[in-house]
């Protein structure tokens, strides 16, 4: 069995409502304060740093982009944020309003795509910043988490539909019912054999569905647990196809010169010519072409525990839970009736 060992590193006050987290390509740890409305670095042993926002936007879900920075969503105010990893902060404002931006995850066209948990669509952000909604077939679905899946779509949860969606580069959409009833998926994974693996929050499962849309569901032990976002382990195979040689590929070890056993050993040293010079070594690099490392990145965005940061909790903002999309319970100004977070997303 393996062993775990948990440490706890304070980021903030209690009041400041840390909610999801992910890696940079800075390789720190980069967060979101949902209360206080900033964006949060850490790195284990030194003082972690913030960078304010607008105080009442909501920073919610954080993902590393294919820019080189981080992409959050501001639940409250509409926006799409972008961060630099020296705290060069931008925003894009959504077209919809009312829309409640909630989950974002790079995808393989080199844009952000993200959920829009009011308005029942799908949004897409280039790098600089152009905007485009794809409409769902359904109403009052409650989109929520989404991921790159290795088909080449986004798939995402439908957390108040009870489905899982699908959607292509182009815009065309697909969902999945779920086989339990009022299973009120939350957060996706893509798993490293090919599959998406979710959560239901109120069945108290893990799923997964295959890109042809099997889907197989898994009891958890304890079936109150309420589970709310997983996450994917880090795939070395992966890492090694991100390896770029400006050179050319490199020959297999067992065809290499050096390693032939029957390669007679010279009388004294080569010449260090063009011939006998041994290739630089694999370097990670960036989609840019440049030559500075980049981890790589674990699998998606990791959530603290906690419930959705428009909510309200007794251990993170010390109320009881209230009706409306704001800390407090009340709504936002202008959201009305559509914003009200659905009891089965918390």
């Amino acid at each position: 069995m393996t062993q775990v060992s948990i440490e706890e590193h304070a980021v903030a006050d209690c009041a400041a409502g840390p909610y999801a987290l992910t890696t940079g390509p800075d390789g720190a740890l980069w967060f979101t304060l949902v209360h206080s409305g900033r964006i949060g670095r850490l790195v284990p042993g030194e003082e972690p740093t913030s960078h304010r926002l607008d105080p009442d936007c909501g920073p919610t879900v954080i993902t590393p982009g294919p820019d080189g920075a981080l992409w959050f969503t501001e639940y409250q105010a509409d926006r799409i944020g972008r961060i630099t990893t020296d705290g060069v902060i931008d925003e894009f404002g959504v077209p919809t309003p009312g829309c409640g931006p909630f989950g974002i995850a790079a995808g393989p066209d080199g844009a952000l795509w993200f959920t829009e948990t009011a308005a029942d669509r799908i949004g897409r952000v280039t790098v600089d910043g152009h905007i485009t909604e794809f409409p769902l077939p359904v109403t009052g679905a409650f989109p929520s988490a989404i991921t790159a899946g290795d088909d080449g779509g986004m798939w995402f949860t439908l957390n108040q539909a009870n489905a899982i969606g699908r959607i292509d580069m182009d815009g065309a959409v697909t969902l999945h019912p779920l086989p339990t009833e009022a299973a009120a998926p939350v957060g996706i994974a893509a798993g490293r054999d090919g599959a998406l693996w979710f959560v239901e929050i109120v069945a108290g499962q893990l799923g997964r569905i295959t890109p042809d849309g099997q889907i197989t569901e898994f009891p958890l032990p304890d079936r109150t647990a309420r589970p709310h976002r997983p996450t994917a382990r880090r795939h070395r195979r992966r890492q090694r196809h991100r390896m770029v040689h400006r050179m050319g590929p490199q020959p297999r070890r067992r065809d290499h010169p050096r390693r032939l056993p029957h390669r007679p050993r010279p009388a004294h040293p080569p010449l260090r010519t063009a011939r006998h010079r041994p290739r630089p070594r694999l370097r990670p690099v960036d989609r840019a072409g440049d030559r500075r490392t980049r981890p790589h990145r674990p699998g998606g965005q990791r959530h603290l525990t906690g419930p959705p940061p428009h909510t309200p909790s007794a251990a993170v903002a010390g109320t009881a839970a209230g009706t409306g999309d704001r800390p407090d319970g009340t709504t936002a100004p202008g959201r009305g009736a559509a914003a009200v977070v659905p009891p089965g997303f918390v």
